[in-house]
């Protein structure tokens, strides 16, 4: 009795510290429609809003591995929608931070989806990898700044883009007038010691 009291202890003791170093201590969302990465940070304890996001966007059961599997057997079929990545940071032991990326598909009919490229390092295996589906994770994310629809990510993505690309076109205009008109007075010049 005795022993099996001190294998629970030392059970209780070392699994909040191994499920504490698993987690992430941050998420940053880029993709169409964002003037800024979405960053998301917090506590690595159940219910923390970094926590509820990497458990919507299937990071635990892509990472390590779950039974059962909630993974799908493979991508989705249709269009997914645009495509959005999320890096995460995983603090390991000894300093050590493991960048672990994920893509994001928000828009993807009918729940959002995500892609873990499996072979990615973290802590003493590679990650598990595989296509996730949820139904929670596109709300979170439109509350954190995503755009509610993929056409309206698409629309803030182009005027951005054709702000730009017509910033540049009226800098190389400006130059080429500036350009132009000083070659024409170089040419159109008098010379002063000229006779009249």
């Amino acid at each position: 009795m005795k022993r099996l009291l001190f294998l629970l202890a030392i059970a209780a003791l070392a699994l909040p510290a191994a499920a504490l170093a698993k987690g992430p201590s941050e998420a940053s969302i880029t993709g169409p429609g964002l003037g800024k990465a979405i960053t998301i940070v917090g506590a690595e304890e159940e219910g923390s809003p970094l926590m509820s996001f990497a458990e919507q966007a299937g990071f635990f059961p892509a990472a390590f591995g779950q039974q059962p599997d909630p993974m799908l057997p493979g991508k989705p079929n249709g269009n997914l929608g645009p495509k959005y990545k999320i890096e995460y940071k995983v603090p390991g032991g000894d300093n050590d931070m493991f960048q672990i990326r994920q893509d994001l598909y928000p828009y993807a009919n009918p729940s959002a989806v995500t892609y873990m490229p499996s072979g990615q390092d973290i802590f003493d295996s590679p990650t598990y990898g595989g296509w996730f589906e949820s139904p929670l994770l596109k709300d979170t994310l439109v509350a954190a700044g995503l755009p509610k629809t993929a056409v309206a990510a698409q629309a803030q993505s182009s005027s951005s883009a054709g702000f730009s690309a017509t910033g540049w076109l009226a800098v190389v205009i400006g130059i080429a007038l500036v350009v132009g008109s000083a070659a024409w007075f170089y040419a159109h010049r008098q010379p002063r010691d000229a006779p009249a």
